[in-house]
């Protein structure tokens, strides 16, 4: 091969000269030219791996008198070279895993010492919790960023025995701004782990609860890192997630044994008021699943187009009693309490115009229909006073039968259940 000499210094010469022979004498390139113009280094030729081209560069930079290198040196494009090239790099990979074996055996060791103190670690952290914290879900999640920190401590220990020094510090200062990424990518998921944590906390209502939240009333079967299942008193589950209870306002029919109810009669204002009340009271006073505690009001709530109407409120315990069941024994009793008081109850009055008049017609009484015979043996009426009838069953609060697990839900309940029994 020539030296390019045109134009050059004595100096760019010189150092053109003792690159080229420095490339000759590792065999490594072919065809190679070197020339230096100005002090910079143009290099030529062709080698046999990325390796050596890098080195040739970084060798030309290096060198006294050179500014800036143009590496022009090209590589083999045949498939032979190719195929070639990737058996090198397999034999020098294979000797390099044969050199650092037992590194990569003691990394192995590191690690599966880590997870077993990670293990031991969560276990002893629930076991000191479960006495303190009620929440399963709270342990859950204290116990775990316990051992979080043992587990990155051992694969920081894995990479500085790989000699991955760099990485392992990286592992170790990113880790929050993985979360911080992680967090933003599925903000719905934490933003309702974090409520569940939240309500296992506060416990706004236990297991078998009657709620109401987000306009769903059923009684509260579960909750789970996602969301909470409720069963509606007909028969359906309904899960709401986590964040929506948390935000939503939670109305708990079940936090206090006692509740109010109410309904409202119209009486007729040619009847007295007072009499209406007393007996309305008296009906209430009788019933037994009606409280004596607080008292029970009949109260006048409005002077209506054709009635007077009374508000009759009264208390009850709700987790023996339903009030759809109460309220219909005590309109049936207060109803045939007041006719049977002479107090009449009057229709809204209604008034009907008939433009062309009332036609009449007068019909024979042999074409009149004959009425039906009546059966040989009526019936037994049932009792009209009773303080419950068969279609109000024995007044029993509808949640008896919507306890977890009665109305075959365990299907929809299979997560575990991180609220209080």
């Amino acid at each position: 091969m020539q030296l390019e000499t045109a134009g050059p210094s004595a100096g760019d010469l010189g150092t053109a000269r003792r690159l080229k022979e420095i490339l000759d004498s590792t065999r490594w390139f072919a065809r190679s030219s070197v020339s230096v113009h100005d002090g910079v280094a143009f290099l030529e030729g062709e080698t046999g791996g990325e390796e050596q081209r890098r080195w040739a560069g970084e060798l030309a930079a290096n060198f006294p008198g050179v500014i800036a290198v143009v590496n022009r040196i090209e590589l083999p494009g045949d498939v032979g070279d190719t195929f070639l090239r990737a058996g090198e790099e397999s034999a020098r990979l294979y000797k390099r895993v044969v050199q650092a074996w037992p590194l990569i055996l003691l990394a192995v060791v590191i690690a599966f010492a880590t997870w077993i103190v990670a293990v031991i670690v969560n276990r002893a952290s629930s076991a000191f919790l479960t006495p303190r914290i009620a929440s399963p879900l709270l342990r859950s999640v204290i116990a775990r960023a316990l051992s979080v920190p043992v587990f990155l401590l051992g694969i920081y220990f894995v990479l500085q025995v790989a000699g991955l020094t760099n990485l392992a510090v990286t592992v170790l200062g990113g880790t929050g701004l993985i979360g911080i990424v992680i967090g933003f990518a599925f903000r719905d998921i934490a933003e309702n782990f974090l409520a569940s944590v939240l309500l296992s906390v506060r416990n706004p209502f236990r297991s078998g609860d009657l709620i109401d939240v987000a306009g769903h009333v059923g009684i509260v079967q579960n909750l789970n890192t996602r969301s909470t299942v409720l069963l509606t008193l007909d028969g359906n589950h309904v899960q709401i997630p986590n964040a929506t209870v948390y935000k939503s306002i939670i109305k708990n029919y079940s936090s206090i044994p006692s509740r109010r109810a109410e309904f409202m009669i119209g009486i007729g204002y040619d009847s007295s008021t007072a009499a209406a009340q007393a007996i309305i009271a008296g009906v209430l006073a009788k019933h037994p699943a009606v409280l004596a505690q607080p008292e029970p009001l009949v109260l006048v709530d409005q002077l209506g187009a054709a009635t007077v109407d009374l508000r009759v409120q009264y208390w009850f315990d709700s987790a023996t009693y339903s009030p759809a069941k109460i309220n219909s024994a005590l309109l049936r009793l207060s109803k045939n309490a007041l006719m049977a008081g002479g107090i009449e109850m009057p229709d809204t009055a209604r008034e009907v115009v008939f433009p062309k008049g009332v036609p009449i017609r007068r019909a024979d009484r042999a074409s009149r229909p004959r009425p039906a015979a009546l059966p040989r043996e009526d019936p037994v009426p049932p009792s009209d006073g009773e303080a419950a009838t068969v279609g109000e069953g024995d007044l029993a609060s509808e949640t008896r039968e919507a306890r977890p697990g009665r109305l075959g839900d365990e299907a929809a309940i299979d997560q575990e259940n991180l609220l209080k029994g």
